[in-house]
């Protein structure tokens, strides 16, 4: 059985305006992310501030994706929450309005009681009442808890759990689970500065935050690898590195929305109490974008 979703899916960032989602803009931003040789959106993810949007927002957002999204551009939505049944109903919510599968972190605010077998317990219950095949996402840096593999393969075995997102940042992880995964499951990297080499040990492709401000180049390094052009991919994987740092770990999503502001899309500030980039930071991103060739 093929893999239901592969190649390059960008993190969706969220815009505001006046401190209101700016669901024009967010339009906008797909139907320039439409000409690229993109797989689809994830929308409602960490870079999306999803835990500083309400439902009612979230319902626009995804309305507004499935709306401006190119035919066959799949949606894939965070629909997380702290409790089993709100995960259930927000993903089934979600469901109605069109989404093609629900990316799903682990509740944490409990962290100290969220033991294996709890998430088993947690994720089975959401995938065997969600309405859309669940992709799980491992984010510790963000939830402070961490998928062990046997859990992850555990949990693959359900027929609903479809794919991993895994943004804990442990590349080797690819090749200790790929081998034992069923094969239509889908492994996803989030990390924009290891995604070729986690595509050489058998990822799907790659769910990315830095894909906002290069899609172009994202799409490229997976168009290279796909025809097995490593050697040019593994060049323009490098070229990515500086950007990917600064927008992930320098300067953060406030950073990713200048470098589209940068390039003239609307990126717009960020939602409180997130910080907006200073001086010194739009400085840098312009010098990193510049030498990319993304603007003058």
């Amino acid at each position: 059985m093929s893999k239901p979703f592969t190649g390059i899916y960008p993190a969706l960032l969220t815009p505001f305006e006046n401190d209101e989602v700016a669901v024009e803009r967010f339009r906008e931003n797909i139907r320039h992310y439409d000409v690229f040789d993109l797989a689809g959106y994830v929308v409602l993810g960490s870079t999306g501030e999803c835990v500083s949007i309400s439902d009612d927002e979230s319902a626009l957002l995804i309305r507004a994706a499935r709306d401006a999204a190119a035919p066959g551009r799949a949606i894939i939505a965070g629909t997380a929450r702290e409790s089993t049944r709100l995960t259930v109903d927000f993903t089934n919510r979600m469901a109605d309005l069109g989404i093609d599968a629900a990316l799903i972190r682990p509740p944490s605010y409990y962290k100290a009681n969220l033991t294996p077998a709890v998430l088993k317990r947690h994720y089975l219950e959401v995938a065997d009442k969600s309405r859309v095949p669940v992709i799980l996402y491992n984010i510790p840096r963000n939830t402070g808890i961490t998928f062990e593999a046997s859990l992850i393969l555990e949990l693959a075995a359900h027929t609903n759990i479809i794919g991993l997102k895994e943004s804990g940042g442990n590349i080797s992880l690819v090749g200790e689970l790929v081998p034992k995964l069923p094969p239509d499951f889908c492994y996803f990297l989030g990390a924009g500065g290891a995604f070729l080499p986690a595509l050489l040990m058998g990822a799907s492709g790659a769910i990315l935050a830095v894909a906002n401000a290069a899609p172009g180049l994202c799409a490229r390094i997976y168009a290279l690898f796909k025809e097995g052009k490593i050697r040019e991919a593994a060049d323009r994987q490098a070229e990515l590195i500086p950007l990917n740092k600064a927008v992930m770990e320098t300067y953060g999503i406030a950073g990713l929305k200048y470098a589209l502001d940068l390039q003239g899309w609307y990126g717009g500030p960020v939602r409180g109490p997130l910080s907006q980039i200073d001086a010194k930071g739009k400085t840098e991103l312009a010098e990193i974008l510049k030498t990319l060739e993304l603007v003058r």
